[in-house]
């Protein structure tokens, strides 16, 4: 593929983002059971932008014009298109339908979406799971192997260096901006005791509609929440104190910030009840 054409097929690879995000979060890919609501009910579904809490974003589009030409530019493309489509773009290396943009949100740009603007320099990092300091490389290797609950990367190997490569990148579009977009880590979500009865309710209410009744969603679209399509038992999002703040900063999509605290806590601790796949210990190295 020549540069050029790279180019023009960049604007898709943000297509799921910016739909499922908008400005100032506005909902609108039609959800899986979309089709099934009455007219009415989908057009007042699209219309609720109101917040029941102030919600921080930062979307900051790539601007693909200030990629550098060169291997270094097409490996930030590259980078950019596994975020995006894992499954597509390291489909030797994925287990399931997640891409790193189901939980990046916004391309890795997005206050409280788990940005990644400015991860580069985060490391080398201690590591409360590893118990020693990680690599970024390492940190992407634990992701690939839980969060898409697949096998690790090439060390070194292209698409390390491409995910890198994009990371960098995004880190000095945000630098020249003067943009720090929050990571996700809400030091003021109380720590709560969750209860999936309640749990399964709001879920069925709040997120179904998008994520389907089995937790499926829609693959390439929407990310699965359990089930063989879903991250293993051990990504961090499998554990209801790394979800909580998530949930609560940015579900549902439709109207982010919907949920009370223990709103957040108690889907969450439904979501980490249902099945998900084995993680693979071989991978604790990561």
């Amino acid at each position: 593929m020549t540069r050029i054409r790279a180019r023009h097929l960049l604007p898709a690879l943000f297509t799921s983002a910016a739909l499922l995000i908008g400005y100032g979060g506005l909902q609108t890919v039609p959800s899986a059971s979309s089709q099934t609501k009455p007219r009415s009910q989908r057009a007042q579904l699209a219309a609720t932008t109101v917040t029941s809490q102030p919600i921080a974003r930062t979307w900051t589009p790539p601007d693909v014009s200030k990629i550098p030409a060169g291997s270094d530019g097409e490996s930030i493309l590259l980078g950019m298109r596994i975020f995006e489509e894992t499954p597509r773009y390291a489909a030797s290396y994925v287990g399931n339908q997640l891409s790193c943009g189901s939980c990046h949100l916004a391309g890795g740009t997005m206050s409280y979406g788990i940005a990644l603007v400015g991860a580069p320099g985060w490391f080398p990092m201690y590591s409360d799971r590893a118990k020693h300091d990680i690599t970024l490389e390492d940190r992407i290797q634990e992701c690939v192997t839980r969060s898409e609950n697949g096998t690790p990367l090439p060390h070194g190997g292209a698409e390390v260096t491409a995910l890198i490569s994009y990371m960098t990148w995004i880190s000095q579009q945000g630098a020249e901006q003067g943009i720090a977009p929050v990571r996700g880590v809400d030091a003021k979500m109380p720590t709560l005791q969750g209860d999936a009865t309640r749990g399964e309710a709001i879920y069925k209410e709040q997120c179904s509609g998008c994520h389907g009744a089995d937790g499926n969603g829609v693959p390439g679209i929407l990310p699965a929440l359990w089930g063989p399509g879903s991250y293993n038992n051990g990504a961090g999002m499998n554990q209801p104190r790394r979800m909580a703040p998530f949930v609560l900063h940015n579900m549902p999509q439709n109207n982010p910030g919907k949920l009370s605290p223990q709103e957040a806590w108690d889907v969450s601790t439904y979501i980490a009840s249902k099945p998900h796949p084995q993680y693979n210990s071989a991978y604790d190295n990561y």
